[in-house]
């Protein structure tokens, strides 16, 4: 059986660079919000959100992405104040603690942004692909720290709503969207080598939509990027388990992020973003095995 052949590259972050594709990076997701889909609330604190940073750190987490805007369907928008009020005393906080780990600030906001480099981040991660906010395209040229372009379809109040794309058209969607904001980005003064791409498994991708991009992740190497993915504990992979039901609360769904993970590995992703470090580490491990295997990623001619 042979699986995607994971490209090498370098990611440029904004002090250090880490080298990509040989193993697997796993980023671990720090929500300081109140209102976040799988654990709001949980973390919502400067104590309690730092304390929970460094666990990650210590079992395995390359990065911590620490965010203070939920954006799951129906939230509520929060203010770049707001959002900085919670995120910067954790970024300072842990960097105290740990100043060589690298942290990542998943915003769209330009001040946010700005602020959490500047305090810190090494990577700026944008679920709207640096389109939500028109300046964060600036900002990044000018933080020269590493991006993630995520592709999302509509806002999060739009997608319960919004007209749902053929089956075979899901994956043409998010990679000519991506191109797009590649591109726009490339053209604004951020180096590619800073870019990875994420498709953004569940932004506004409802239920069974999730999966022919999953089968096809694979795909999204064309556009010459190193892929991140965030299958953690989300709600299509809920819905499956339990086959139209309803699904089990996303403490249960740990299987589940599991399996998408690694198939996800297998067909290219360099960076995982999850909620459960030690158990996606030691999945990527076993995934990065296969994949370091002779003729893993041959194709059916032997290449």
């Amino acid at each position: 059986m042979a699986f995607a052949r994971r490209p090498r590259a370098t990611w440029r972050l904004r002090s250090r660079t880490f080298e990509l594709g040989k193993y697997t990076l796993v980023m671990g997701v720090l929500n300081v919000t109140p209102d976040s889909f799988s654990d709001g609330g949980t973390f919502f604190g400067t104590n309690v959100a730092t304390a929970r940073a460094l666990a990650m750190l210590d079992e395995g987490a390359a990065i911590v992405d620490i965010g203070g805007e939920s954006t799951r369907p129906d939230a509520q928008p929060v203010s770049a104040q707001e959002e900085m009020d919670r995120v910067l005393p954790v970024i300072e906080a842990v960097l105290r603690e740990r100043p060589e780990c690298v942290i990542s600030v998943d915003t769209y906001k330009m001040e946010t942004a700005r602020a959490a480099v500047a305090a810190g981040a090494e990577i700026v991660n944008d679920v709207s692909g640096l389109v939500w906010d028109p300046a964060m395209v600036r900002a990044c040229t000018d933080l020269r720290c590493g991006v993630v372009l995520m592709h999302t379809r509509g806002r999060p109040s739009q997608w319960k709503t919004q007209p749902r794309p053929d089956p075979e058209d899901v994956l043409p969607i998010v990679r000519d969207a991506l191109k797009h904001r590649l591109q726009h980005a490339v053209a604004a003064g951020v180096e590619r080598e800073r870019v990875i791409l994420d498709p953004g498994f569940g932004f506004g991708k409802m239920a069974e939509d999730n999966y022919p991009l999953l089968a096809r992740l694979d795909e999204l190497l064309e556009l010459g990027q190193p892929l991140m993915v965030g299958l953690s504990r989300k709600s299509f992979l809920g819905i499956t388990i339990t086959r139209g039901a309803a699904p089990p609360p996303v403490l249960n769904r740990g299987n589940a992020t599991l399996a998408a993970t690694t198939a996800a590995i297998l067909a290219g992703a360099s960076v995982v973003r999850v909620h459960d470090v030690r158990p996606a580490l030691e999945a990527a491990r076993i995934a990065d095995a296969i994949l370091a295997a002779p003729d893993a990623t041959a194709d059916m001619w032997g290449r």
